[in-house]
């Protein structure tokens, strides 16, 4: 007859493993992106207006992404959740995307004035 396993006492410390400090620093890595990235987003449209399209949209849309906050919101309103790893690529898409506009903008005239 096989035997139960023994349970860990509530008085035993928990072990902390490399994957829960890897979340951990994800965590806030992920909320410090979102405040920088939707703060300094709101900063620069503020200071030097919503156009062109590169004052701020491209950094405010990778806070977005990054944002635990946003990633919450996602799984209650479509009931999927989104991983750390994708809201990283897409927080880097992003800011990609800003930088290739940057380097465009000249030609295009809907990025520049």
């Amino acid at each position: 007859m096989p035997h139960p396993a023994p349970r860990a006492s509530p008085a035993e410390p928990k072990s902390i493993t490399w994957r829960k400090i890897a979340a951990w620093a994800g965590w806030v890595l992920a909320w410090f992106w979102a405040i920088f990235g939707i703060g300094g987003g709101l900063w620069l449209m503020i200071t030097r207006g919503p156009l062109p399209l590169t004052n701020g949209w491209f950094i405010l849309f990778s806070g977005l992404a990054a944002c635990p906050l946003s990633a919450t919101l996602w799984q209650k309103l479509f009931h999927r959740r989104l991983s750390g790893s994708t809201r990283l690529i897409a927080a880097l898409l992003f800011v990609v995307a800003g930088r290739i506009a940057l380097l465009i903008g000249n030609r295009v005239p809907w990025l520049s004035r």
